[in-house]
């Protein structure tokens, strides 16, 4: 694939920490398969996040989706969802939230950054290099 991937991605509701914000620009990054910058539509609003595709980089997480989440964002099939995690430098290395993963409808653009109650996943779990 050459050039980069750029979309559009309208959240259902902001993401945590960013509010008021729900419209976004995921970039794909140059020369790092399955790592974006997202960041918000607004040219003059410099937020911005790292996230990783989960499919690339995390192979073996499986968080659970509910019926009522998959339904707020239009999802009727799994392959249509892009499962993204929020990947945070630290002195170790790489962190990444696997508590609250963003989940993009890729049909649509629709997303939202989820909390899995239930599910023990790691707020900041650390990305392993590759």
């Amino acid at each position: 694939m050459s050039g980069t991937m750029q979309s559009q991605v309208s959240f259902v509701g902001s993401p945590f920490g960013l509010e008021p914000r729900l419209e976004f620009v995921l970039d794909e990054l140059d020369g790092a398969p399955g790592l974006y910058a997202l960041r918000s539509a607004d040219a003059d609003d410099d937020v911005r996040l790292f996230v990783l595709d989960a499919a690339v980089h995390l192979p073996d997480y499986s968080p659970v989706v509910t019926d009522e989440q998959t339904t707020l964002l239009g999802l009727t099939d799994a392959d249509d969802a892009m499962l993204l995690v929020v990947a945070t430098p630290a002195s170790s290395g790489m962190t990444v939230n696997l508590l609250a993963p963003i989940v993009v409808n890729r049909l649509t653009g629709a997303g939202a950054q989820l909390i899995l109650e239930g599910q023990d996943w790691p707020l900041r779990a650390e990305l392993d290099p590759r």
